[in-house]
């Protein structure tokens, strides 16, 4: 968790978030403030509506919520990845290859001389 959403750690109670459409209930650790809300937006140069900072704040408290959940997985022997599927090879070798379409290229400038687009000279 960033260290600026970083609150001292509760005894595990939970409570019921005013303001929520539906019972929604966080650790007191993982709870996510409206001052929390309105300080990463002030970070990010946000500005946020009231109805907005409320609906942010429901929506962080449920992402921290599920993130803790995720944490009681069982993890170990498990290898991290980067990708969910096996990556390799993704970018082709760099080799010079023949360009064919040049004369057709070459057909669409206004105007052109030696074999090369030419343009307005816009520095004097």
């Amino acid at each position: 968790m960033p260290h600026f959403l970083r609150r001292p750690r509760g005894k595990g109670i939970f409570h019921r978030r005013p303001g929520l459409s539906r019972a929604f209930f966080v650790e007191a650790s993982m709870a996510v403030t409206i001052d929390d809300v309105k300080r990463v937006a002030a970070l990010a140069r946000l500005d946020l509506s009231a109805p907005q900072e409320e609906r942010l704040t429901a929506e962080l408290g449920r992402i921290l919520a599920y993130m803790e959940k995720l944490n009681e997985l069982d993890t170990d022997g498990v290898e991290p990845t980067s990708h969910a599927t096996p990556v390799a090879g993704v970018l082709r070798r760099d080799e010079a290859v023949p360009f064919d379409g040049r004369r057709e290229l070459l057909a669409q400038a206004p105007d052109m001389r030696d074999g090369c687009f030419r343009v307005p000279r816009i520095i004097d």
